[in-house]
């Protein structure tokens, strides 16, 4: 098979790598890609958020499978454009990607087929956002409501921090948005997901990641600083009332209103006495969550895409060995404010690349022979093992073999389990 993979980030690198073990893939290519993807395949210098490129681009390659995997293609309707041209696409459509796109929207679904999640409201001007949050008090929760790069949300633990957030996202830090504040849920963070293929739904995995900055859960929310899989507080038990009460519920809601989901669902939890809610969806694999998934299930991930694209979830399983993996962010310094680019990154040629250990870039580029760091969120240094303190062991030890002075991590990933 030709695959194209859309996105360049270490979601995509991981989902390259993976991918690229399966003997289905004859071609692969992935666009923009980075310097760390062109290792296990061809890279595109192409605009992912235009329809009409991508489609040429696929119709010129003979491509025979797409993967999209940010959240920005999907909420520009790439994946729309190229399932009426006849390509097998795996992501959801422009109104399913609401389910990310709008928190709003999430939660009238939520509503609507009666999903555990927190309590909200949706405002369009500061003001009254304002006079709730002065009114409900605090700890509170806001966010812009649309795709804000994982940083448009403000865990706010007074209130003259929610104000600030408010008044951040009324100025235009995001674009123009409206806000939702909601109800701030108490307990442990948790990631489930899950393929749907419009009809059926399939659970694939559990991770639990890291958004703060600094060791401890200290400092603002990122993108995500680190990431383990399995998540133990994930219960079969838990997964089973997940995947009863809000994920099946709000797959039916979506045929429903005549928007069948079909992708990856990205369920976040927030689990207290032994229940879990609905914190928010995404509707892609999460990074870094995506890398310790992938570096656990190898291969068989596109057989899993495949399926799931093609509508035939039903009597699909996954296979999982009794393993896990952890993987460490490594973030240029002042990340995730304001950061250098251009800082050059040695020891990366040191490092082995096995089914256990592996290093997926994020935000790199080639120049003049070297690798140089794009991104804020810039390597993700991955490891595997039988315990999650072997998987902990191998993903440091490529942290402390990369030479990046300009560069951070956090160095108490995996805590909670371990």
């Amino acid at each position: 098979m030709n695959i194209l993979i859309l996105g360049g980030g270490g979601r995509e690198h991981a989902l390259a790598w993976a991918i690229r073990q399966n003997p289905k893939c004859d071609r692969l290519i992935v666009a923009p890609g980075n310097a760390g993807i062109a290792n296990v395949a061809e890279c595109a210098d192409l605009n992912i958020l235009s329809r009409a490129e991508v489609l040429e681009f696929a119709q010129e390659n003979a491509i025979d499978f797409v993967v999209i995997g940010p959240e920005a293609p999907l909420a520009a309707g790439v994946s729309d454009a190229l399932r009426d041209a006849g390509f097998l696409v795996f992501g959801p459509s422009q109104a399913a990607a609401q389910l990310e796109a709008s928190k709003a929207f999430t939660k009238e679904i939520c509503d609507a087929c009666d999903a555990p999640t927190a309590a909200w409201a949706r405002f369009t001007d500061a003001t009254s956002a304002r006079d709730y949050v002065t009114a409900q008090g605090a700890p509170i929760v806001v966010k812009a409501d649309g795709l804000a790069a994982g940083k448009g949300v403000t865990v706010a633990e007074t209130i003259d921090q929610a104000h600030q957030a408010i008044d951040a996202i009324f100025d235009g830090e995001f674009g123009e948005m409206s806000v939702v504040i909601e109800e701030f849920m108490e307990g442990e963070e948790a990631s489930f997901f899950i393929l749907c293929d419009g009809t059926d739904c399939l659970a694939l995995g559990t991770a639990q990641d890291h958004k703060r900055v600094g060791d401890g859960d200290t400092g603002p929310n990122t993108g995500g600083m680190g990431a383990y899989s399995p998540a133990p507080v994930l219960t079969d038990a838990l997964q089973d009332q997940v995947m009863a009460q809000i994920v099946r519920p709000t797959a039916a809601e979506m045929a429903r209103r005549g928007m069948p989901f079909q992708g990856v669902l990205y369920a976040g939890l927030m689990i207290k006495d032994g229940r879990a809610r609905l914190v928010e969806y995404n509707v892609r694999f999460g990074d870094p969550e995506c890398q310790v998934l992938m570096m656990r299930l190898g291969g068989q991930i596109l057989d899993l895409l495949l399926a799931c694209a093609e509508g035939r979830l039903t009597g699909m399983s996954v296979n999982w060995a009794d393993d896990h993996a952890l993987t460490v962010v490594m973030a240029a310094q002042g990340y995730p404010g304001g950061y250098q680019k251009g800082s050059i990154i040695k020891g990366l040629d040191s490092l082995s690349e096995t089914s256990f250990e592996m290093t997926f870039h994020a935000g790199t580029a080639a120049e003049d022979g070297q690798v140089i760091a794009t991104g804020g969120r810039v390597l993700t240094c991955t490891g595997r093992g039988a315990t999650l303190a072997e998987a902990h062991r191998r993903a440091y030890a490529q942290v402390d073999a990369i030479d990046w002075p300009q560069g951070f991590c956090r160095r108490d990933i995996g805590w909670r389990a371990l």
